[in-house]
């Protein structure tokens, strides 16, 4: 039996599960620094400080989950993936695997520099607030370089070489692999410093893909389990 559905979308509970955590943790991370940090409103240095002395271990605990857990599931995902994948183009299914993979360890680094450079910086600012100033604001450009400092060029061709292999083989619904071509695209162009915000918007799709994405898997994989095993006619052989 092939391991497609007549849709052919993969039957891949583990993808399936970590697809959605990855469109959950983006919807937890955004009313968090919407309602109750102001991080990302902060302009300088020393209010980010202040931000994050008030907030600390709901900023700790949601960087966690959106950067160190998010950059692990992200792995298991692309992982996952590969086998569906490289059965419509080993090259390029390797390649779309190796910069998943570079995106995974690179959010996976981000988080624990922001949380191990906040507790310094927490620590630091009892005795010297412009010392603390300063030390967050190297930590902060480490952090950020390694998530989305230069715009969403990993994520974004990832989603691209994903979605154009799921195109050419139909590995998942036109629909779904259109809509992460897309949001793939958006990305990449999100690297052009004049459009840099459009990592705001690459991050609001990719709940959507992912969620979308998840969705696809497990139900087909339910589907799957249920359909009855077919039988050989007789004088078959």
């Amino acid at each position: 039996m092939s391991g497609h559905t007549s849709q052919g979308a993969p039957h891949n509970k583990t993808a399936g599960f970590a697809a959605i955590y990855l469109a959950l943790a983006y919807v937890v991370a955004m009313p968090y620094f919407l309602l109750i940090s102001d991080y990302k409103n902060a302009t300088t240095s020393a209010e980010k400080v202040t931000s994050i002395l008030a907030n600390y271990q709901g900023t700790y605990a949601v960087y966690l989950l959106q950067y160190v857990f998010f950059g692990i599931v992200l792995g298991v995902l692309v992982v996952s993936l590969f086998d569906r994948l490289r059965e419509h183009g080993e090259l390029t299914a390797r390649v779309a695997t190796a910069v998943g993979l570079t995106w995974s360890v690179a959010l996976v680094l981000s988080g624990m520099v922001f949380n191990h450079g906040m507790g310094t910086v927490v620590s630091l600012a009892h005795t010297s607030p412009q010392e603390a100033a300063a030390a967050w604001q190297a930590i902060e450009s480490v952090s950020d370089g390694l998530a989305v400092g230069t715009g969403e060029t990993l994520g974004g061709l990832w989603m691209l070489i994903v979605c154009w292999i799921a195109l050419r083989g139909r590995v998942l619904s036109r629909p779904l692999s259109w809509f992460g071509v897309a949001t793939g695209l958006v990305g990449l162009a999100s690297t052009v410093p004049a459009l840099f915000e459009g990592a705001i918007a690459f991050g609001l799709l990719q709940i959507v893909w992912f969620a979308w994405l998840g969705i696809t898997l497990l139900v087909h994989k339910a589907a799957a389990s249920k359909a009855p095993i077919a039988t050989p006619s007789p004088g078959v052989a």
